[in-house]
């Protein structure tokens, strides 16, 4: 049984990622499944008994928490759906992570679009002061 395509866990986590996606955008029925969820990725173990699926949830924390409860709860009805979907004999156990990536892309551009903005605080006070730094070491020279 270790023989087996290298690339097959790989190909079971993009099948994965798919199924989990399609099932949050239409199928997911659990009110606590609120705020954006997004499934940025899937990591499958190679005996493929186990998968971690990452999501990022832009809300507040109140509704990344009420989302992350529904999440695992609707987990192993979507083993289910996951296995049968793609012809699994034996479907991964699902666990759902934190991505924090998208909040934290989000966050690094909001800081940027503030710096193009905002002049940088000193920014011409020490053109000033090599302005003043000049004239003072010529004055030096001259004593």
């Amino acid at each position: 049984m270790t023989g087996g395509d290298p690339r097959r866990a790989e190909r079971v986590a993009e099948g994965i990622r798919t199924e989990v996606a399609m099932f949050l955008r239409d199928g997911a029925k659990d009110p606590r499944l609120r705020g954006m969820v997004t499934v940025t990725g899937v990591d499958v173990t190679r005996d493929l008994r186990h998968a971690k699926v990452y999501v990022s949830v832009l809300g507040s924390d109140k509704e990344r928490a009420d989302t992350f409860e529904g999440l695992a709860s609707v987990a192993h009805h979507l083993r289910g759906t996951i296995g049968r979907a793609l012809r699994l004999r034996a479907a991964p156990e699902i666990e759902f992570k934190v991505d924090e990536s998208i909040a934290h892309a989000a966050r690094i551009e909001a800081l940027l679009a503030q710096v193009r903005v905002e002049p940088v605080a000193g920014e011409d006070a020490g053109a000033d002061a090599q302005a003043d730094g000049d004239d003072s070491s010529g004055t030096d020279t001259a004593a």
